[in-house]
């Protein structure tokens, strides 16, 4: 009884409706059973990580990867970066772009698993910000449609998606290229191209260095291990090695920021599920570990 109140809940918090009775059941079971997953997953965490119910809650191991991950990443077969030269100056304690206007609002990639595109363009937007003053939200969709070398909702690459960038010959605006979440037909117009990038380069996997980077040149596309996250609501994660291997990336997203929380070095991460996810769309992951791979992908357009 108490399991089918706790659902209820649920499914009035986000507004779920299921066809039929026998599919109610099954997601209920579901539910119930990803109860228990966050609750174990709560154990093992080392950091101040809550995990309980969210908007994935009804949605089994299986449907959550292929939906909203990106398996594409763990190849990393995309086009090889120059490395960028690390910061001679330390990082900073703390530091966060978003209170630099830096950032544009949490997006949302829908059920789609176009992280990568997101990733990329919040580098792009920060990157343009930081060497031309102004911040405008770019268009995802545009790389979905257009660049032929990733796979759009069955996942991609943030190196690939620069490369597309540069041959495209830049990125529209959200507002002259909305999202649909689904692929279309390339409408992309050079005319209509807002911003333009130079180059990309790959980032040093030393988090120390990363975060003078991050200090210094802005937020960082980086891809990590999604473990747990389906069940994130708030707080720094910090998942056993074992459980969040590095060398199983799935998600990428945008390092904003970094400091610490009673002690807990943590990376501020904006994700792209919407801001009804996690601390209202950011994740917090522990700083100065790898957890989860965090520093095995990091890459930043470059605007000159």
């Amino acid at each position: 009884m108490k399991m089918a109140s706790i659902f209820k809940n649920f499914m009035i918090t986000y507004n779920r409706t299921y066809e039929t009775k026998e599919e109610t059941q099954w997601r209920m079971s579901i539910f119930a059973n990803n109860l228990m997953r966050a609750q174990k997953i709560q154990a093992l965490d080392r950091g101040t990580a809550q995990y309980g119910v969210t908007k994935f809650s009804d949605l089994t191991e299986e449907e959550f990867r292929t939906i909203y991950l990106n398996p594409l990443l763990k190849e990393d077969s995309g086009k090889s970066m120059q490395q960028v030269k690390a910061p001679s100056e330390p990082a900073p304690p703390d530091w966060d772009w978003r209170n630099k206007g830096a950032v544009t609002r949490v997006k949302n990639q829908g059920m789609c698993g176009s992280c990568w595109a997101f990733s990329v363009t919040g580098n792009v937007e920060g990157q343009w910000f930081l060497n031309r003053g102004a911040l405008l939200s770019l268009s995802e969709q545009e790389l979905l449609d257009c660049d032929d070398v990733d796979k759009a909702c069955m996942g991609g690459l943030p190196s690939n998606a620069y490369a597309a960038i540069k041959t495209l010959g830049g990125l529209e605006t959200e507002d002259d290229y909305g999202y649909e979440g689904h692929t279309q037909v390339c409408s992309f117009s050079l005319e209509k191209a807002k911003v333009y990038i130079n180059d990309s380069v790959e980032l040093s996997k030393n988090e120390q260095k990363l975060a003078a980077w991050l200090a210094m040149n802005g937020p960082i596309s980086v891809a990590i291990n999604a473990f747990g996250m389906q069940f994130y609501r708030h707080g720094i994660a910090h998942p056993l090695r074992p459980l969040c291997s590095p060398w199983f990336i799935d998600h990428a997203m945008l390092l904003v920021g970094y400091g610490n929380r009673s002690d807990i070095p943590y990376w501020a991460i904006k994700n792209s599920w919407g801001t009804d996810w996690g601390e209202e769309g950011y994740y917090y992951l522990h700083r100065g570990s790898g957890a989860c791979g965090v520093n095995s992908m990091a890459s930043s357009a470059v605007v000159d």
